[in-house]
C-alpha cells in the first residue's frame, strides 16, 4: 500500500513539473515563483538532443 502511495505522489511530481515547463520555461517566460526552477529546467532541455523543424529534416 505504501509503495503505491510513493508511485501516486512520484507520478504527480513528475507531472506537474511538465506542466509547469510547459506553462512558463517553454514559452520562454519566467516562472513567477521560482525562477531559479525554470533556469534548471531549460539548460536541462537545453544539453538533450532535439529533433528540428520539418523542414531541417527534408533537405
Amino acid at each position: 500500500m505504501l509503495a503505491i502511495v510513493l508511485m501516486m505522489l512520484l507520478v504527480l511530481v513528475i507531472s506537474g513539473g511538465v506542466v509547469a515547463y510547459v506553462a512558463y520555461p517553454h514559452r520562454g517566460e519566467e516562472l513567477p515563483v521560482a525562477p531559479q526552477l525554470g533556469d534548471v529546467m531549460r539548460k536541462g532541455v537545453d544539453s538533450l538532443p532535439t529533433i528540428g523543424d520539418y523542414e531541417d529534416i527534408r533537405a
